[in-house]
C-alpha cells in the first residue's frame, strides 16, 4: 500500500557526509552528557522501599502521588498495581528505619481519606498474631496496608547488569543476523546505527535528568528491534536495485532503495507514532518516560536507518558483487538479444 509514488530518485547520499557529521556530534554530546551528568536510576536499581495499598474503592493516584511528595522523601513512584483500587508507591533509599518510613506514608495516606492510624491485632492465614497498622472511618476501613518490603541496592545492581546483558544479546543477535542474511559491512552499518540511536536516548535522560527505570529499558530494547527493522527493509531494496539495475552505481543504487521506501516509512512509523503519543498523553506518569524513550527512538531511528546505516555501508565500500553471487554466464538485462539462441 502507498500513498504516494516519488518518480524521481532523491540523491540522499550526495550529504551522506553532512548527516554522518550531524550524526556524529550529537552522538558526542549524548556521550558526553552520560559521562557528566550520567542516568537518573529509579529504585529498581538503587534500592528502596516498596508499599502495597488496596482501597476499598477506586483509588485516586494523583492524589496518592501528591500526598506523598508533600512528604519529601524524594523522587517517589505511585502507580496502580494489578487493579484499580490497589496501589504500589516506591521510595528511594532513605536514612529513615523502615518502619518509621511505612508509618509515615500511610498516615498521610490515610489522613487523605479522612481516617485515622490504630495498631491492631490481626491473625495470618498461618495462625501467626500480628500487630500491623489500620486506617479506620468509624466502621469503615477505606485504604489498607497490604505489604511493604525493603529492595536493597544489590538487587538493583542485579538488575543493571541483567539489562546490561540483555542489551549485549540484543545487539550480539542482529549482527549475526545481518551478516548472515546480508553481509557483514550490512552488519556494522546497522549496528553503529542503532547504538547510535541507544546512545542518543540515553542522552536524553541524563540531559533532562528523566529517571530510567525497567519500563525505559524495556523501550531502549524495543528501539533497537524497531530500528534494525527498518534498516532490514532498505538493505533488502538495495540488494533487489542492485540485481535489477547493473548499469546503476552504488550511491545510486542506495539512493533509489531509499525512495522507494519512503512512502512505507511514512505509513509504518506514522501509524507506530501515533499510538505512542496517545500512550504519552493519556497513558499517565507510569507510560511517560516509556513513551517518551520510544518517540525519541523512533525518530531517531528513522533518520539513522536512512541517513547513518546506508550511508556508513557506502563508506565501507559495499558493491554489487558483495550481495548478488556471480553466475558461469551472466547477461545483460537491458540488452535486447539476451538470450537469443542463431
Amino acid at each position: 500500500m502507498e500513498f504516494f509514488r516519488i518518480k524521481r530518485d532523491i540523491p540522499f547520499m550526495r550529504h551522506a557526509l553532512v548527516f554522518n557529521v550531524i550524526s556524529a556530534l550529537t552522538f558526542v554530546a549524548a556521550v558526553f552528557f552520560l559521562i557528566t551528568r550520567g542516568l537518573h536510576f529509579s529504585t529498581e536499581f538503587t534500592g528502596g522501599t516498596l508499599i502495597e495499598l488496596n482501597y476499598a474503592q477506586i483509588a485516586n493516584v494523583e492524589k496518592i502521588r501528591e500526598t506523598v511528595d508533600a512528604l519529601e522523601f524524594g523522587d517517589v513512584q505511585v502507580q496502580n498495581f494489578g487493579s484499580t483500587r490497589d496501589v504500589l508507591i516506591r521510595l528511594p533509599a532513605s536514612n529513615v528505619p523502615q518502619v518509621q518510613l511505612v508509618g509515615k506514608v500511610f498516615g498521610a495516606v490515610c489522613s487523605a481519606e479522612g481516617g485515622t492510624v490504630a495498631d491492631k491485632q490481626v491473625t495470618t492465614p498461618k495462625g501467626e498474631t500480628l500487630t500491623r497498622p489500620v486506617c479506620s472511618t468509624g466502621s469503615a476501613e477505606p485504604v489498607s496496608l497490604q505489604r511493604n518490603e525493603f529492595v536493597g541496592p544489590q538487587v538493583g545492581k542485579e538488575l543493571a547488569t541483567d539489562g546490561a546483558y540483555a542489551l549485549a544479546s540484543v545487539v550480539a543477535g542482529i549482527m549475526i543476523y545481518l551478516a548472515i542474511r546480508f553481509e557483514w559491512k550490512f552488519a556494522v552499518a546497522a549496528i553503529i546505527a542503532n547504538l547510535h540511536d541507544v546512545v542518543i536516548i540515553l542522552g536524553f535522560f541524563a540531559f533532562f535528568q528523566w529517571e530510567f527505570n525497567l519500563t525505559v529499558l524495556a523501550a531502549v530494547l524495543a528501539v533497537l528491534g524497531y530500528s534494525v527493522n527498518e534498516s532490514v527493509v532498505i538493505f533488502d531494496r538495495i540488494r533487489e536495485a542492485f540485481r535489477r539495475f547493473r548499469k546503476m552505481t552504488t550511491r545510486e543504487v542506495i539512493d533509489h532503495a531509499i525512495t522507494s521506501t519512503m512512502s512505507r516509512t511514512i505509513i509504518t512509523h506514522g501509524c507506530t507514532q501515533m499510538m505512542v503519543l496517545s500512550m504519552l498523553i493519556f497513558g499517565g506518569p507510569t507510560l511517560h518516560n516509556f513513551a517518551i524513550a520510544l518517540t525519541i527512538g523512533i525518530l531517531f531511528g528513522i533518520y539513522s536507518s536512512v541517513f547513518v546505516a546506508a550511508a556508513i555501508a557506502m563508506w565501507l565500500g559495499v558493491k554489487r558483487e558483495d550481495l548478488v553471487k556471480a553466475t558461469a554466464k551472466q547477461t545483460d538485462p537491458d540488452d535486447p538479444n539476451a538470450g537469443a539462441v542463431v
